[in-house]
């Protein structure tokens, strides 16, 4: 397989540019009742759903006619608290589940068969969960295209051992592959020109702070969040916090079981990814 990742067939223009091995390929959110979190999000984020290919239990999340995310039904004998993940192209995950178990990571399922690839969920060396992805893609996703409706930023203890840690996992720096850059105390990845993820632990001055969970945020783009978080209440959400910066104003939301993302909305700075 090269650096390009395959498309869905039938897909004659291929991937955007971000498509790319190690770049994020997806975000999907596994739920307790299928029914309430779809009506949620609906509610809250003015998203529409439409059949996937993983069967009748997971449907694709679409906003302005682009797919932004999964959500699929969980067994409920699992018994696990709901979360947002993101989802990295491989070529061989197998290999890749073998990196990560080498570097200090778990590896939780899999790799597992799906009708369109296979999978696995990971979590890395300081404890973040996310998955991986073998296989055709969702055709034309939010998170390829500049004005992104999605965007993911790694919180950790220690941003450079991070960015190590999955440079080595996911491949970033081969040729053809991604850029890692460090700008304004963040270690950004940049995949075909756009800023695909970012991974941030405070001051680099500071010193790692051991209270901070490590976890992926999944960010969705939003045209008004004061209305997103009126409607997450509404619904038996919950706002977690609030906050402006020089990109626009931010929002952790809470759904009604409890998966926490965060919405955003540009106010004249550049768009966080």
């Amino acid at each position: 397989m090269t650096d390009r990742l395959a498309t869905e067939a039938g897909d004659e223009d291929g991937p955007p540019s971000g498509a790319v091995l190690g770049a994020p390929c997806w975000v999907s959110l596994a739920a307790h009742d299928l029914a309430a979190t779809r009506a949620f999000y609906e509610a809250v984020l003015g998203w529409e759903f439409r059949p996937g290919g993983l069967g009748d239990g997971f449907a694709v999340a679409m906003s302005d006619g682009r797919p932004v995310a999964g959500i699929g039904a969980m067994a409920p004998t699992l018994g696990v608290a709901t979360a947002w993940l993101p989802y990295f192209g491989v070529a061989d995950p197998d290999d890749t589940a073998s990196r990560v178990r080498e570097r200090g990571g778990t590896v939780g399922v899999g790799p597992i068969p799906f009708p369109l690839g296979r999978a696995a969920l990971l979590a890395d060396s300081s404890g973040a969960a996310f998955g991986i992805w073998s296989g055709d893609l969702v055709r034309d996703w939010s998170g390829w295209h500049p004005e992104a409706k999605v965007g993911l930023r790694l919180v950790t203890r220690n941003a450079f051992d991070a960015a190590i840690f999955y440079g080595e996992v996911l491949g970033w720096t081969r040729p053809g592959g991604c850029d890692v850059r460090y700008e304004n105390e963040e270690v950004i990845l940049v995949c075909g020109g756009l800023a695909m993820a970012r991974i941030t632990s405070g001051a680099v001055e500071a010193a790692p702070d051991p209270d901070v969970r490590p976890h992926w945020q999944v960010q969705f783009t939003v045209d008004d969040v004061a209305e997103c978080t009126r409607a997450a209440l509404k619904r038996d959400g919950t706002v977690t916090g609030e906050w402006e910066d020089e990109a626009g104003r931010w929002a952790a939301v809470r759904d009604a079981q409890g998966a926490q993302f965060t919405v955003f909305e540009p106010g004249g700075g550049a768009l966080v990814g």
